[in-house]
């Protein structure tokens, strides 16, 4: 123990050189083959782990302490967008239109260096470590859910997480109890009219003008049908008239969406208040519609005991300053929320920004501070050491 200082300082330079690895060969979601292989590679080579690979394309090693205590799971993400990076980086994708562009290398890349300086440390655990390198995060139903059908977590008595976010400092950590992030649904609608001659609309039944209009009524629905308090987001993304002729009104249009909830009761009313409104604008023009929904992710829902210790644990090991308690939740979904469902979970946001990091998650141009990885590989090593404290002895 006298010596983890200078263990985790040894370790940070094979941190980034991993994470650059990493993001100079993303892979998309449950096709992290070459992935989730060099991942289950580089945790073989440390010695003192027993792997597996509750999916095709996950890996979990389990570490365990010379003394009883709980079994605690660390969650890192390694799939990556399909996006085509624009960065400058000498480390940047090397594959055509794939990227990761929401930290997931840096996430596998602290948890590895977490397993690295603990994998020698069973003496001094209590319990039992499980790292959990997780597949499909991007890509809905996600690979969190196939984890747990798994049933590897059985037997888990809590679970952690980490996500590097530029939008704080870096090395502050940033989370909160009770609902942390989104639901993530999404809505696909068809809106089937009578084309014609774009001169002669009055023969026509116009999809693009019922369409235009459900666009701008549906944001009606959260500003003026909703609670204001049940903070809510629907977002048109896609309005596809079928790339016809400038001079056709188009049969057929296709519009897609995104909606974003906190709350339960606002998640269960959108989803009729939206097709009713599309029900009425199509009758009154006599048009048709088909209208799908489709559940995604739920909120993730931290646990407020395991948040007030990873409080203390961060205070206690890093500095107050390195904490900020968020008043409210963060705009994105995680696929983690499928773990909170199951068992007691905490979900914490890492900073990993500075005055270069000025794209959100999810841009080509996305760049983290890679100083923000040796806080996250400090935190999962006090967090195992710490086991005991954070979720209670068995």
């Amino acid at each position: 123990m006298e010596q983890l200082p200078q263990r985790l300082e040894a370790i940070t330079e094979d941190v980034i050189r991993w994470r650059r690895t990493l993001h100079e060969q993303p892979e998309l979601s449950f096709e992290e083959v070459r992935t989730s292989r060099w991942i289950y590679d580089m945790l073989h080579s440390f010695g003192g782990l027993e792997l597996s690979r509750p999916t095709k394309t996950s890996v979990l090693a389990r570490l365990k302490g010379a003394h009883p205590g709980p079994v605690v799971a660390f969650r890192a993400d390694i799939d990556a967008l399909p996006i085509q990076e624009e960065t400058n980086l000498s480390y940047r994708s090397r594959r055509d239109g794939v990227m990761h562009a929401c930290g997931h290398d840096a996430h596998a890349a602290m948890l590895l260096g977490a397993a690295r300086v603990l994998s020698d440390m069973a003496d001094s655990l209590r319990g039992e470590i499980r790292f959990l390198f997780q597949h499909a995060e991007e890509l809905q139903p996600g690979g969190a859910i196939e984890i747990v059908e798994t049933g590897v977590l059985d037997d888990v008595d809590a679970i952690f997480g980490l996500h590097v976010d530029p939008n704080f400092p870096t090395g502050v950590f940033a989370t909160k109890a009770g609902i942390l992030t989104s639901a993530t649904d999404r809505l696909d609608v068809t809106i089937t009219g009578r084309g014609g001659h774009a001169s002669m609309p009055h023969k026509c039944i116009d999809p693009v003008v019922i369409g235009a209009e459900f666009v701008l009524s549906a944001q009606q629905i959260v500003s003026r049908r909703l609670d204001p308090a049940l903070a809510s987001v629907v977002s048109i993304t896609q309005f596809d008239t079928g790339g016809g002729a400038i001079n056709v009104i188009p049969d057929r249009i296709r519009l897609g969406g995104s909606v974003r909830t906190f709350d339960p009761e606002a998640r269960q009313r959108i989803p009729d208040m939206l097709e009713a409104l599309l029900k009425g604008l199509t009758e009154a023009s006599g048009a048709s519609y088909t209208f799908t929904y489709e559940r995604g992710y739920p909120s993730t829902v931290n646990d407020a005991g395991l948040v007030d210790v990873a409080e203390r644990l961060i205070r206690e090991r890093m500095g107050d300053a390195r904490f900020v308690r968020l008043e409210r939740p963060l705009p994105p979904g995680e696929d983690f929320a499928r773990y909170t469902e199951k068992l007691k979970g905490c979900f914490i946001a890492l900073g990993a920004g500075n005055e270069a990091t000025v794209y959100p998650h999810h841009h080509p141009r996305f760049v983290i501070d890679e100083a923000a990885l040796a806080y996250g590989v400090k935190f999962w090593v006090h967090a195992a050491l710490l086991s005991s404290e954070l979720v209670g002895s068995r």
